[in-house]
Formats: structure tokens, sequence, C-alpha cells
């Protein structure tokens, strides 16, 4: 009798597991996850039903799909009560009213600062975050043994392997593009948004600061005497897989296709500007909560005890590929060379700014950088131009 028991409730479980649980509803947690961090959650679920005896279901959605979904279900109660997602979402999540903030309280100390200062918003953090990337220096460890720490360093190695009458070069990156550009200009004291109360403030743009100008003027100078060819993100790839560039500007998710290419590469911060580290903007991705779920403190449970794991960023690292901002699982990285190099240039990264206005600096930005790389107009006005379109665009938003 006691077996036909368990086994009834067995079976019901997979049934709530497989069809009950659609939506956030009061004693069932819905999670929804991409498929690269599909497996592990769903591990994790079945352990939390063996532990709660609370039944979860982990829904599969395309990662691209996740924060659009989550507009508009959630608040018509068809929503999820844990996501995953990246931090870039957060300006848009929070004033929306779609996400609630985590409790970390404890553990604090056991994430690298900056991927905590990514989910910050006002005084509250609004997940746990597991991953992050950043872009830095790819070289050829056969062509450059040493990469370079200063910027002149790397001013002579970008000359020394740079042939234009062959076609080779010292170092390439994408343009226009200012989410590769932006450690120059980050290094000497640029950024896009200042800070106020712990938020973004969209009045204070830095982009055309002095020191934003001082950086970009130092990169654009190897534009001007044609050291640097301009260029897209394809062809910057293919230089550098047919060994016909010695560096590149990109981030981890080139690592695979270089591995392929039987390249034997390192990764590595960008060289410093005057003493001054360049600040990349770092993409950090974690575990976020639905205002709307029914299941609040269910949920916090999974997030606190369940993905916050030494074990647990161990294998979503092992999984996705992506460093772990988890400090105890971070030695286990570090054992691969490639992932300590995105670490340390992470470290120094800034949170790519989370606020809606971001969506007003791109074309502006992307336009500055494309008369300035092009030698068409000096940098300091063709910045001042892009801050006032800038400006423009938000008061108009504003209205």
């Amino acid at each position: 009798m006691r077996k036909f028991i368990v086994l009834t409730l067995t079976f019901v479980m997979l049934l709530g597991l497989t069809s009950f649980v659609s939506a956030s509803e009061s004693g069932k947690l819905l999670i929804w996850a991409d498929e690269n961090r599909l497996e592990v959650v769903t591990d994790l679920a079945k352990e939390f039903e063996d532990d709660y005896g609370v039944p979860v279901k982990v829904q599969e959605k395309a990662f691209g799909d996740i924060r659009d979904s989550m507009r508009v279900e959630a608040p018509s109660g068809e929503g999820p009560d844990i996501i995953v997602g990246a931090h870039d979402w957060l300006g848009e999540l929070v004033t929306n009213g779609l996400i609630s903030p985590i409790d970390l309280s404890g553990m604090k100390d056991n994430f690298i600062k900056v991927s905590l200062d990514a989910f910050t918003w006002g005084e509250n953090i609004y997940a746990a975050p597991y991953a992050i990337e950043s872009v830095g220096l790819i070289y050829n460890k056969d062509l450059v043994p040493d990469p370079p720490e200063t910027f002149e360093e790397f001013t002579n190695l970008v000359k020394k392997h740079t042939n234009k009458e062959e076609e080779k070069y010292g170092f390439v990156m994408p343009q226009p593009d200012p989410f590769h550009t932006y450690p120059f200009m980050s290094a000497m004291g640029g950024y896009v948004f200042g800070m106020k109360n712990g938020v973004y403030n969209p009045s204070d743009i830095g982009l055309n600061n002095e020191g934003a100008v001082k950086g970009l003027e130092k990169l654009n100078s190897l534009y001007a005497q044609e050291y640097i060819p301009y260029l897209d993100y394809q062809t910057m790839t293919s230089l550098f897989k047919s060994e016909d560039a010695a560096m590149m500007l990109t981030g981890p998710w080139e690592f695979s296709n270089l591995e392929k290419a039987n390249i034997n590469y390192g990764f590595t911060q960008l060289p410093a500007m005057e003493g001054q580290s360049p600040k990349p903007f770092s993409s950090v991705h974690g575990f976020m909560m639905s205002e709307f779920s029914e299941n609040k403190m269910l949920a916090q449970a999974f997030i606190r005890n369940f993905i916050t794991r030494e074990d647990t960023m161990i294998e979503l690292y092992k999984k996705g590929g992506r460093p772990p901002v988890y400090k105890p699982a971070i030695e286990f990285a570090q054992n691969d060379p490639q992932t300590a190099g995105v670490l340390k240039s992470a470290r120094q990264s800034m949170p790519m700014p989370s606020i809606p206005e971001m969506g007003a600096v791109w074309s502006a930005w992307e336009d500055a950088l494309e008369v300035i790389l092009n030698q068409k107009q000096d940098v300091k006005p063709a910045l001042d131009n892009a801050v006032e379109q800038i400006q423009s665009s938000l008061e108009e938003s504003s209205e």
C-alpha cells in the first residue's frame, strides 16, 4: 500500500512538472532558462523538488525572448517565478515593476564587486549573478609571445607587425563600434552616464569629457597613420585567423572559432594608458525573481540555496564557457588561462549602463567614430556633436 501511495505521488508530481505549471502558481515553481543553462537548472530543479517537495518546471526559452516574454506575460499572470537574464535588462525590468530584489545578505563577499554592481539599482540587488564577459586583447602567441602592458609597448608592436602592402597588421578591431572602442575612452576617465543615488543619471554624459577625448585621440593617432585599418567585425576575425593580424580586440565568444582555426592565442586586458587601466564594458548574467511570483519565499530559497553554490557555479561555467563571478568557483575556472585572462579584464570592467536611455546613445556614438577614425573630423568636435544629439534625443523622448 505504501509503495502504491509513493508511486501515485510521484506520478502526480511528474504531471505537475510537465503540464500543471504553465505560469507562476502558489506552491509550484516555474523557471525560464535558455538552452545553455537548461541542463544545469533542470538538475537543480529535481534536487529542489526532492528536498522541498515542491514541483518545479524548467521551461526552455531563447535567451533573446525572455525579456520580451516577461514584459507581456508576467503582468497577466502567465509569467515565471525565476528567469535567467542579462544585467542590461535591469532598467526596463525594474522601472516596469517586473522583478523583485534578491536577498543576498550574508553572501555578498562571495561575488566579485563588478557583478553585484551590475545588478544593483538604487539600494537593491536584483539578481544573483553567475557569469561575466568583457572584451580584451586577443593576441597570437607565435607573433606576440609577450602581450603589451602599456600603450607605448602596444604602439610599438602595432607598428612592428604592420605591413600595409602585404595587408598584415599589428592590431585590428571592428568599427564603427562603441562597445569595442569604449575601453580606450574610459581608461582616461570617459564614461557614458554618471551615477546619482546609485542609479545612472542620463543628465550626466561623459562621452566628450577630457579623458574620453584624450583616450580616443591616442587610438585615433594610429588610425591617422594607417597602422590600424578601418574594418568590420568579420574582416577583423578573418585577418586574425589567417595570421595576418597579430592582435585583435574582442571577447570570449570568439574563443571556439579560434580553436577551430588552430590559432595559438592568448587573452589579456588591454594595455594601460598613462598608468590607467582601460575599463571595457562588461555583461553580467544572473538569476532574477519575478515581481509577480506567487512563490517568492520558494524562489528566494532556490536562488540562495541552490544557485549560489560552488558546484552549481562550476557546472554553469562548464556548460556556458563564461567565467564565474562567484569567488569559490573562480579558482577552478582560472585553471584555464583564457578564462583567467577574461576575469582579469572583467575585474577592471564597467557594467554596460542598464537604463533605457542607452537606446539614444549608440547611433550618435557610432556616427562620431565613423567621422573621427576616417579622419573627417577631429575627436573633440565630433564627440561634442554626438553628446548634443544624445541630449536632444533624450529631451524629445521625455516630452
